[in-house]
């Protein structure tokens, strides 16, 4: 009788991140040759600034390389507060935040404290592809709600509130959005607060793109707008991507001091505490000056501008205009049912297989977010990538019949 390893169900059925699985593939081709125009990573091209390197190479050569507290360090932990009080005006203790290596990590203890099993999270769809696995590794269940383009894929409060129920531990939200780039309003987040405090649940607030706006306004999140439910708002962020520090793994939740404590207290017995010489890079992105950021968020408002015009000029693709971070999710559907050079193009997936095989254009299919109707592209690259990779998918497009 041969033995077979066992696995967990949990890892069974879980599924990798389809984003990273793109990139990864899109990275694998360029290296046999291909010339690959990759349009799927949520990366910014912009190097870190030079400021924050400056402040790791101080740390290095000044011997911050040991273990720090697994909350971080109440220097880092104080610059968070301070930017929360500046952009959301709301005050927080230091014993209110938690950093954590990379955002992700602070999302996935978040769900592991505040979730037991039978318990509901609604995730608005089009939703980031790693909320749903984060939920049902805590051992809940995915509620979605659906949106839609019409209506720039707000929230439709109706429906949410036919979704809640006894079970309903959380709400989670990503404004500005990945992968629609849509902001919610602030009567949105309002009513969404007022929701949360009525009913007693909790809203976990990705803000990760929060700097990342084109609307002329501010941060803004359900406790910015109605403070009032301070204790059901759990704020996750970190510095990837308003500073380029994507591989640098610095995020934070702040939040009601019970999860706070819980979340550390997980990531105690996972990982202790982040990376000692990012966080004192961390600690200079965020106290440092913040012309770099103007700068950043005003050359994705050139490429944006530019990406939109485009693929809107493309017969079959629609596209909002996006409000903040860096992606584009143009509506492809009118392309299902087609075929060109062997492959037939029955969703989302199809469809970007196709482009990364015979245009060399990597994008990722929308079913990845929810919503097989759409691919998302990303625009945190250089303009002259932007216009090959678009001549590429109008050519590729036009193949199909």
């Amino acid at each position: 009788m041969s033995w077979t390893t066992p696995l967990a169900q949990r890892v069974v059925n879980l599924k990798p991140s389809p984003t990273l699985a793109v990139d990864a593939k899109a990275k694998a081709l360029k290296a046999q040759g291909a010339d690959i125009i990759n349009l799927s990573a949520g990366e910014p091209d912009f190097d870190t600034p030079e400021h924050i390197k400056e402040a790791a190479i101080k740390a290095i050569k000044e011997g911050f390389t040991k273990y720090t507290p697994v909350a971080g360090i109440a220097e880092l932990r104080q610059a968070i507060i301070d930017k929360l009080k500046r952009d959301y005006h709301i005050d927080y203790t230091l014993e209110q935040v938690v950093v954590s290596t990379g955002g992700k990590q602070g999302l996935y203890n978040c769900f592991q404290a505040i979730i037991d099993p039978g318990h509901e999270v609604i995730i608005p769809v089009p939703y980031w592809v790693s909320y749903p696995a984060m939920v049902e590794l805590a051992g809940g269940k995915p509620v979605f709600l659906p949106s839609s383009p019409e209506n720039n894929f707000d929230i439709n409060l109706d429906e949410l509130s036919s979704l809640i129920n006894q079970k309903t531990r959380a709400i989670i939200i990503n404004s500005p959005s990945n992968p629609t780039g849509a902001v919610y309003s602030r009567d949105t987040l309002k009513a969404l607060a007022k929701m949360a405090v009525e009913n007693g649940f909790y809203i976990i607030t990705d803000d990760i793109y929060d700097e990342i706006r084109f609307d002329g306004n501010g941060p803004e999140n359900p406790v910015s707008v109605f403070p009032e439910a301070k204790e059901h708002v759990i704020i996750a962020n970190g510095v990837s991507k308003t500073y380029s520090m994507t591989g640098w793994r610095i995020g934070y939740l702040a939040g009601p001091q019970p999860v706070i404590k819980a979340a550390t207290k997980i990531q105690s017995q996972s990982t202790s505490n982040p990376n000692s010489i990012a966080q004192k890079a961390a600690l200079a992105a965020l106290a440092g000056s913040q012309e770099c950021v103007k700068e950043m968020v005003s050359a994705f408002k050139e490429r944006r501008d530019y990406i939109v015009e485009r693929l809107n000029r493309i017969e079959g693709i629609t596209c909002n205009m996006p409000q903040g971070a860096f992606y584009v999710f143009p509506d492809v559907s009118s392309f299902f049912g087609k075929a060109a050079n062997g492959f037939e193009i029955k969703g989302s997936l199809e469809l970007a297989d196709y482009l990364l095989e015979e245009a060399k254009v990597a994008c990722v299919p929308g079913i990845a977010f929810g919503d097989d109707r759409f691919i998302r592209f990303s625009y945190a690259t250089n303009r002259d990538q932007i216009n090959k990779g678009l001549n590429r998918l109008e050519e590729a497009l036009e193949a199909l019949s």
